[in-house]
């Protein structure tokens, strides 16, 4: 059991291939008593494959549900944070993440934006099993870079990576 804390969301902020979903699984093994709450974990979940998108009203359900359960836990001090793994590249995505984030709890808002270049989260996704469209991911680059993440949008501390390591994570993870 850990001590409660004010509950954290970490949002990550990122184009496939930028390492969201790597740096997330190391920074919850480097601490088991965060929770993860992954887009493609709730797709596999309810549809059977990450790689379907199905209706999203279905998902944001489970996110909101995830939400939920992950501040119950963080008051009951049975975990320390959550982190949401999602590309979250489209500035009016973020702001409904930030506000149903706070409409269920959370009292800290992390934004971490893993700024990797176009080029190499293209050549990382073309090395995936399940790799996205050139043209999607191309598309959501024009969006983030267009309106990248800022804390007016409500974050409370907001994290840029873009130094990277050989296997495209952070050097460092946030406490």
């Amino acid at each position: 059991m850990v001590s409660p804390l004010p509950p954290q969301l970490i949002v990550l902020i990122g184009l496939p291939g930028s390492g969201k979903s790597t740096f997330a699984r190391q920074w919850q093994r480097s601490r088991p008593d965060r929770l993860l709450i992954s887009t493609d974990a709730i797709r596999a979940a309810l549809f059977g494959d990450e790689a379907i998108q199905g209706s999203w009203d279905l998902i944001w359900r489970d996110v909101e549900r995830q939400f939920q359960q992950a501040v119950q836990q963080m008051q009951a001090g049975q975990v320390s944070a959550a982190i949401y793994d999602a590309t979250n590249a489209v500035r009016r995505h973020r702001r409904a993440v930030l506000a149903l984030a706070r409409a269920t709890g959370f009292a800290e808002l992390v934004g971490i934006w893993l700024d990797v270049p176009l080029p190499v989260c293209l050549s990382r996704n073309q090395q995936r099993d399940r790799s996205v469209p050139d043209a999607v991911i191309q598309r959501m680059h024009r969006r983030l870079v267009g309106a990248p993440p800022s804390l007016a949008e409500g974050f409370d501390r907001l994290i840029r990576y873009t130094d990277f390591s050989p296997l495209g994570c952070p050097l460092t993870l946030p406490n």
